[in-house]
């Protein structure tokens, strides 16, 4: 018989190893990440019920990206992977998401007459939003950190040198 583990241990790790932490998850971009995946895979569902089954591809593909995404940034590989410039891939995902969920979803709603379709055009307004929030906030991010890779920037410090020179002159 084995004997219980005392309270102030910590469990193995397992699968609770592999869920995203409670910080990410109340944070913004968890929050959108999370959001952007459930509507995603929502509108794939109602795309596969309805005639309009030709757009399946669009809300399968987002529902991965979103899904790698969200792993990605819970489990911190943004910050082990420094060669991807996370902010501009977030950001292109996003903007392409929003085009093509408002593109799909005027299609849906005006062409086709079934349930399903509509659904998934309504869906997809809802996370044409939710993706545009995201891409504004990506790209407040992203300009934020190019402003800083700019003041850090041999060419930019180059050229104060050179300032600081002609004026002493």
């Amino acid at each position: 018989m084995e004997e219980p583990e005392p309270a102030g241990t910590a469990s193995p790790p397992g699968l609770r190893s592999m869920l995203p932490s409670r910080e990410f998850l109340r944070s913004r971009k968890g929050q959108l990440l999370l959001a952007e995946s459930v509507l995603s895979f929502i509108i794939f569902i109602c795309y596969i019920a309805s005639l309009a089954a030709s757009f399946m591809m669009a809300p399968l593909l987002e529902f991965l990206l979103a899904l790698f995404l969200f792993f990605a940034y819970a489990s911190k590989l943004n910050e082990k992977f420094k060669g991807v410039h996370w902010p501009l891939a977030d950001f292109l995902r996003c903007v392409t998401a929003a085009i093509i969920y408002f593109a799909i979803s005027i299609a849906a709603v005006s062409k086709y007459n079934d349930g399903a379709s509509k659904a998934a055009g309504v869906f997809g307004f809802v996370a044409t939003i939710g993706f545009a929030i995201d891409f504004y906030i990506t790209f407040n991010d992203l300009v934020t950190f190019l402003k800083q890779g700019s003041s850090d920037s041999p060419e930019g410090h180059k050229t104060e040198d050179e300032d600081s020179d002609t004026d002493s002159d």
